[in-house]
């Protein structure tokens, strides 16, 4: 067995549901103290934030990932139990295989690969949470806090997220796209279906306003964003009965927003829709991610030179998904990439990596290792 296929295990046995480290962290600070890093906790609440440094020169490379995992619902769902990493049909089968203890295993080894070889000329630093799942608010950002009022610079940074889509490093992430949450309500007056004269319906009046922000061009996007894109995700209106108009309706949207627009351009124009169309409203904002994008030839280059070099392939560059907590760490000035495992099973009832991925994704790391810090 591989020392990264035994570690991959040792995380995914441990039932971190998010935001409880379930003990992951201290087995990874474990590992890396012997290979002589100086590990801290950044503990905030109830989550885990391990930060561990290898030298003081620059540049300092940070692996970035999360030990937590979403839960595994039913489990006699399961064709083996989400907690007791199983190998079977040449996978590892449990909760986090690919989002994102795989990753995790992975870069702890090819570190101890690396290091057993060659004495990096700059630093290397490891950011690990337990709440990145979760409200990601005292995980990744939080701890980035804490390490700015210490003077920490990070230059580079590789985020394990499962990134790979067909194969293993067909895709590498250079970005994402911001994200902006609203939760609209419109207020209109209850009444009976049969006096509509005597109510006004709220849902009527919102499809005005819905129609006029749904049919906004925000902007045609560019070479590395599609263009941004406006979705309503849930509807909450009326009584239950049929006979009586609502007295108000709520609306959730989220626009997942390029570079070519800002989260303050986005909420101007669709308040003065509101306002223009008179309805009587209220409109609470969430901005989840603000969007980034690496500009460092020196990073993607690494990274896909070190893809084509253990498989073969030459990666895409991409930016689609969702949001991860790069976006916390590119808002230091850091330079982000993502790569990890392929994504057809995460957040999944039988999640599961490739074995061999795993190996394959542990020389991947270890080569961008060997192009920034040789």
């Amino acid at each position: 067995m591989s020392s990264t296929l035994a570690l991959a295990k040792e995380l995914i046995n441990r039932a971190s549901v998010t935001p409880d480290d379930a003990g992951c962290q201290a087995l990874l600070g474990a590992r890396l103290e012997q290979l002589g890093f100086s590990v801290q906790q950044l503990n905030f609440g109830e989550v885990s934030n391990l930060w561990a440094t290898l030298g003081e020169s620059s540049p300092l490379l940070v692996f970035a990932g999360h030990t937590d995992v979403v839960p595994a619902g039913d489990a006699a769902q399961w064709s083996h139990p989400p907690f007791a990493a199983t190998e079977a049909d040449g996978y590892l089968w449990g909760r986090g295989a690919a989002d994102m203890k795989g990753s995790l295993a992975a870069m702890v080894t090819a570190t101890e690969s690396f290091l057993a070889q060659y004495k990096p000329t700059g630093s290397i630093g490891f950011l690990i949470t337990s709440d990145e799942e979760g409200p990601a608010v005292d995980g990744t950002s939080k701890a980035l806090e804490a390490l700015r009022a210490a003077g920490v610079t990070i230059d580079h940074c590789l985020v394990g997220e499962p990134s790979s889509q067909e194969q293993l490093g067909d895709v590498i992430k250079i970005g994402r796209r911001g994200s902006l949450n609203g939760l609209l309500r419109i207020n209109g007056v209850q009444g009976h279906v049969a006096y509509p004269e005597l109510a006004s319906n709220p849902i009527h009046l919102s499809i005005a306003p819905l129609q006029q922000l749904l049919a906004i061009e925000w902007d045609q996007g560019n070479a590395a964003f599609p263009p941004t894109s406006l979705q309503i995700s849930n509807i909450r209106a009326g009584t239950g009965a049929t006979n009586v108009i609502p007295g108000s309706i709520e609306l959730d949207f989220n626009l997942r927003y390029s570079t070519e627009t800002s989260h303050e351009e986005i909420r101007e124009k669709v308040e003065a829709i509101l306002s223009e169309t008179g309805v009587d409203y209220t409109l609470d904002w969430n901005l989840s991610g603000e969007p980034f994008l690496t500009t460092s030839e020196e990073l993607s280059a690494a990274v896909s030179e070190s893809v084509h070099a253990v498989t073969g392939l030459t990666p895409s560059l991409s930016t689609g998904g969702g949001t991860s907590d790069g976006r916390f760490i590119a808002k230091t000035g850091a330079q982000v990439v993502e790569l990890g495992p392929l994504n057809a099973t995460i957040h999944k009832v039988d999640e599961r990596v490739s074995i061999a991925d795993l190996d394959s994704l542990s020389a991947i790391y270890a080569g961008v290792l060997q192009r920034l810090l040789l």
